[in-house]
């Protein structure tokens, strides 16, 4: 049993798919951005962001909107078409793709020729070198001809927005879906040759139970998930409106939803799932994240929990974020203006921050606390730190030994608490963030 200690998840934490995180992005033009795009070379990944879904489910905070205008929907298309050869212009020669990704919003509200066609595109304008391809896709729009396009693509990683199977969850948060509709598309998804299948599911949802929490987790066993992300539901409607729809008094309180983290976190790990950090979970074997965390090569970026060594991400599209190593862009988020500023041949880069060698150093010790459960630093940092981490080390839940800092078993569930510790940008920032666990 994990120990309870509400105290130390009283203060909402981010979930650190960057450092610095991007509530401390400032200006940043697209002159940075295009010099750290010269600049770069050998691996890079690349993520390509469709701000679309057929539904928008109320819980979501994407930055996504309606496809139901097609007009706007071609006009964004042929904008990130421009944004890939313009980005690709900027590279150079020793600049290669070994991975791509597709994001959203959901990619299948798109057409499967549009897929094609944005794919083209990027093995025309960049340089790829056999790179493996993810997507993610909402089953609740999925097709035969979606699975055509995604066999003649060759990708091999999907991602699945399932969230719950309890139609009274799925009813409370708008994301109404059968289980026959999921069953549909996992087999469309493994004839088409996806090897590897992740379930995106949700605890601390209007209306759910443990008992609902743990019949999801079986039903996405027995449907031979490889990967599953199991996210807290953040109920934050002052940051995201269409959160108001959602009724608030229904929600699992904070004790709840620790003791939901828990079931899963033990269901899984007890039913052939490896941990991977806190609430990723994959099959041991051939699925590389599994791999990952079991050898120490766990990394995380923006897409969460990964196994991918690239040191560069190129984000394409509306809101999506780059990272170098000294410097994080992100797009436009509007997609209007995003259009137009591509419809003028320019880079959408607004915002983002420069990543100073205190930021690399931070950056790290918190990736490996969150990827690796333990980090090392230098010892004046970690002891700049330990009046901070004294109620951590007191209840067992962290081990401090000069330049080596350990998080417990007992611990884990409060392994981003501990690792906002180390962000002094905390102490200023405004922004509010989702609950701990």
């Amino acid at each position: 049993m994990w120990p309870y200690h509400p105290d130390l998840l009283a203060t909402p934490v981010p979930r650190y798919t960057s450092y610095p995180t991007a509530a401390e992005f400032g200006d940043v033009t697209a002159a940075d951005y295009r010099a750290a795009l010269e600049n770069a070379h050998g691996a890079i990944s690349l993520y390509l962001h469709i701000p679309f879904c057929e539904k928008i489910c109320f819980y979501c905070g994407c930055n996504t909107g309606k496809s139901n205008r097609q007009q706007r929907l071609q006009s964004y298309l042929e904008a990130l078409q421009r944004e890939i050869e313009l980005v690709a212009s900027l590279l150079p020669k020793t600049a290669f793709v070994t991975r791509i990704s597709f994001g959203g919003g959901s990619p299948n509200a798109i057409s499967p020729i549009e897929m094609l066609r944005l794919v083209d595109a990027l093995t025309v304008n960049f340089q790829l070198d056999n790179p493996v391809f993810s997507t993610e896709l909402d089953p609740r729009t999925m097709s035969a001809a979606w699975a055509e396009a995604i066999r003649a693509i060759g990708f091999e990683r999907a991602s699945l927005g399932v969230q719950t199977f309890a139609p009274h969850c799925q009813k409370a948060i708008g994301r109404e879906q059968s289980e026959e509709l999921i069953v549909q598309t996992v087999d469309w998804l493994r004839d088409a040759g996806v090897s590897s299948l992740n379930f995106d599911l949700m605890y601390g949802l209007p209306g759910q139970t443990r008992d609902d929490l743990q019949d999801s987790l079986h039903r996405t066993r027995v449907l031979g998930a490889d990967r599953i992300a199991l996210f807290g539901y953040a109920h934050v409607p002052h940051l995201i409106p269409r959160q108001r729809i959602i009724d608030a008094s229904n929600l699992p309180d904070q004790a709840e939803r620790f003791a939901m983290a828990e079931l899963g976190h033990t269901y899984l790990s007890t039913h052939g799932y490896v941990p991977v950090g806190f609430d990723h979970f994959a099959r041991p074997g051939g699925d590389p994240l599994a791999r990952a965390a079991l050898d120490g090569t766990l990394r995380r970026n923006f897409q969460g929990y990964t196994d991918d060594q690239a040191e560069v991400l190129i984000g394409l599209g509306a809101s999506a974020i780059s990272s170098f190593p000294q410097l994080l862009a992100q797009n436009e988020k509007n997609s209007g203006r995003y259009r137009m500023s591509l419809s003028q041949s320019r880079l959408a880069t607004t915002k983002g921050i420069a990543r100073s060698p205190e930021d690399r150093l931070r950056g790290r010790l918190i990736e490996q606390l969150l990827c690796q459960g333990h980090a090392k630093a230098p010892a004046a940092l970690l002891q700049e730190q330990e009046t901070t981490l004294r109620p951590f080390l007191d209840r067992g839940l962290a081990v401090l030994e000069a330049d080596h800092l350990s998080i417990t078993p007992d611990g884990l569930p409060y392994s981003r608490t501990i690792a906002a510790l180390f962000d002094p940008y905390r102490s200023t920032s405004q922004r509010r963030f989702s609950s701990a666990v």
